[in-house]
């Protein structure tokens, strides 16, 4: 697995919250796949998963409050961040059409981006970027990228979200 927390100080902020933004992303992924309710999967992931290895690697305890934030945050703001998305990405590519790992990185990392986030724009893009190439071998890390910035650069250039 990619090392999500590179740069930060070990037991930082930055650790705790990259830990946050991986676990939001495994958190959708649930929600989306298995249909859990949005409190379910707070209580299940604050209870259980917030302070664990995956796959044998140790984590950084995650930020619980920042975690919660993240999947609220993208909860709320569907649709206008599922819009940003389908406006960025290929003509002939729609949301849906993106396996759900890929929607549920996508949709954090536009929420941080869009709504939600204090983090500078280029750590928001590389962490998610990084949390893509964790989970695939193929082109989904660099579409993440690509997307990601756009967004970002939308967002700093204070062009107004889809309606």
């Amino acid at each position: 697995m990619a090392d999500l927390t590179a740069g930060a100080a070990p037991g930082g902020d930055r650790d705790a919250r990259a830990a946050a933004r991986l676990l939001a992303v495994q958190a959708l992924y649930q929600m989306d796949i298995a249909k859990t309710p949005l409190e379910n999967i707070i209580r299940e992931f604050v209870a259980h998963r917030l302070d664990v290895s995956m796959d044998g690697v140790n984590m950084p305890d995650a930020d619980a409050a920042y975690f919660e934030n993240i999947l609220r945050g993208v909860v709320e703001n569907q649709t206008p961040i599922d819009r940003r998305i389908d406006e960025c990405l290929s003509e002939n590519w729609h949301l849906a059409r993106l396996d759900s790992t890929l929607r549920a990185i996508l949709r954090c990392g536009v929420y941080e981006l869009a709504f939600g986030g204090d983090a500078p724009t280029g750590v928001l893009v590389s962490q998610y970027t990084d949390i893509a190439h964790a989970f695939f071998d193929g082109p989904e890390g660099g579409m993440a990228n690509a997307l990601l910035d756009r967004v970002g650069q939308a967002v700093a250039s204070n062009a107004p979200p889809p309606e």
